[in-house]
């Protein structure tokens, strides 16, 4: 956790190999031909899934999102117009950033763009919020966004809900590449239909090594 006044957590859903694309449905990314769209939905059933989804919406004070995850944010929940939907009525509020170089006049309300020259310029902009007053600037899916600013080092939380099941292809959270890193586990549940629900904070990589010494198994681990 870093000492920023505005903590960025990135909240997600992945599959046990790691594919994070079209959860919500058949037609909600079919980038590259992706065929496997709403393996997710099955779990949204879980108790437990409901009751940790709505503790991550109460701690929200902004999103940051990529054009993907806004496009389908706005298809769905800023077209709700039930006044007893609490979750769409705080996703409608905002304050929401886009990280988009071809979004231009956002047709949401309480949006704003943001387009950066290069990954310096998008670390530059994501700190500026993050600088900001106390509270929580959520990233929602968004994969790539979420990938560049773990490698970014942006990152404080990362709340991943894991469903049990292999996807086999897709886009994934973390490709080769990645910057290495370490995680402590804060928090940990098990839902009632096997969804594991993680809340991790970047920690450095360790590294050790396992060798047989006088006969016995010795394991030493680098500080």
């Amino acid at each position: 956790m870093t000492e920023d006044a505005v903590r960025l957590s990135v909240n997600i859903f992945t599959s046990l190999d790691g594919v994070v694309q079209g959860p919500g449905g058949p037609e909600e990314d079919t980038r590259g031909g992706f065929t496997e769209g709403g393996w997710f939905v099955p779990f949204t059933t879980d108790p437990v899934f409901g009751e940790v989804v709505d503790g991550w919406f109460a701690e929200v004070d902004a999103f940051l999102l990529g054009r993907t995850t806004y496009d389908m944010f706005w298809a769905s929940w800023g077209q709700v117009t039930d006044p007893d939907d609490a979750l769409a009525a705080r996703i409608d509020a905002g304050p929401r950033y886009v990280v988009s170089s071809t979004l231009r006049d956002p047709e949401w309300a309480g949006t704003t763009v943001i387009d950066p020259a290069d990954d310096a310029d998008l670390a530059a902009r994501v700190q500026e919020l993050k600088d900001g007053p106390d509270g929580e600037l959520q990233v929602h899916g968004s994969a790539r966004l979420a990938s560049t600013l773990h490698d970014l080092g942006l990152v404080d939380v990362w709340r991943l809900v894991v469903a049990p099941v292999v996807v086999g292809s897709g886009a994934r959270l973390f490709d080769d590449g990645a910057a290495p890193s370490g995680f402590a586990v804060t928090r940990s549940r098990i839902g009632e239909s096997g969804l594991v629900f993680l809340d991790l904070e970047p920690r450095p990589l360790r590294h050790g090594t396992a060798d047989v010494v006088d006969g016995s198994q010795s394991v030493r681990v680098e500080d």
